[in-house]
């Protein structure tokens, strides 16, 4: 038996919660992965893992086991990577959660460029709006815009995440310009059920604002269907700069009250564990990190 291979399955199981989940991430057929499971039991003469049909929970011996396994798995990474082994190739699947927004924005050109370079992974990205259970749902990584995040999980900050007031020409023109936070309340306001269903959070200068929006028209669980409402002309709306960026460029949108900057959040690379991070993972979050810059993100770069 390789008995460094049955410890990372068994960590596996445990940050995964199912021995399917833990054989498809390290491509191996279930039975190889219960043969293996069964073996590091037999060697370390403990069951580690009680099954029944609907889930899987740690024995005490199982617990006792799992932090040690953790450590041996994570010193054999780490000494692969001290002894210069840079060159390994990178490959497996990695399962990644984002809004729908920067799903069909930044993430799927960077995701093809990713695959580019490394002929021998697959990715597969989850297209969710609420803020998943990464064990629960196996994913291995979880791109969120927050600045409040579950202390439980490790966070990358990856770059910042600026947004835009704005709307349509045509609205604008037949509804007249905001000249202040204040005015909004005669306008259409478009509202994201998530981050902003009744208030903008603003600040001009050192001031900080909180724009009330009492004529809510349209409010959506999708940045994608509010920049489409805006396009329209259905009111005004606040918008990722990742998103509104091309069309303030184009002027199909403009910007309102451009001397209030709405609250910048940050774009988070999301995991459960530190202490043992597999090549691709580790690999395409630094690919991302350098694609996107920690301070401006090229879709900032110039913008108006």
């Amino acid at each position: 038996m390789d008995r460094l291979r049955a410890m990372q399955l068994f960590v596996e199981v445990v940050e995964r919660g199912s021995l399917t989940a833990a054989a498809e991430h390290l491509q191996m057929s279930r039975a190889m992965a219960s043969r293996h499971l069964e073996a590091l039991e037999q060697w370390l003469g403990a069951r580690l893992l009680q099954r029944s049909t609907r889930r899987l929970s740690l024995t005490e011996a199982g617990t006792q086991a799992l932090s040690s396994c953790r450590q041996m798995v994570a010193l054999a990474d780490e000494t692969l990577l001290a002894a210069g082994n840079h060159q390994q190739t990178v490959q497996g699947q990695l399962r990644v959660s984002a809004s729908a927004s920067f799903a069909q924005g930044p993430l799927a050109p960077a995701v093809v460029d990713f695959l580019r370079q490394h002929p021998q992974t697959r990715i597969e990205v989850l297209v969710q709006e609420r803020a998943v259970n990464l064990v629960e749902d196996r994913i291995d990584l979880a791109l969120r815009i927050s600045n409040q995040l579950d202390p439980q999980l490790i966070a990358r900050r990856l770059t910042w995440c600026r947004s835009a007031i704005c709307a349509a020409p045509a609205y604008l023109a037949a509804q007249g310009q905001p000249q202040s936070p204040a005015d909004l309340m005669d306008h259409a306001c478009m509202a994201h059920q998530l981050y902003s269903p009744d208030a903008w959070r603003l600040q001009r200068g050192g001031e900080r604002v909180v724009a009330s929006l009492p004529q809510i028209r349209l409010s959506a669980n999708d940045s994608v269907t509010l920049l489409r409402a805006a396009l329209a002309g259905g009111g005004i709306a606040l918008l990722p700069t990742y998103l509104a960026g091309p069309f303030l460029a184009s002027g199909e949108l403009q910007r309102v009250l451009p001397e209030h900057e709405p609250e910048c959040l940050g774009l988070h690379a999301v995991y459960t564990s530190r202490r043992y991070q597999p090549a691709l993972l580790r690999s395409f979050i630094d690919f991302l990190a350098q694609r996107f810059d920690a301070e401006l993100p090229f879709w900032d770069v110039g913008a108006n």
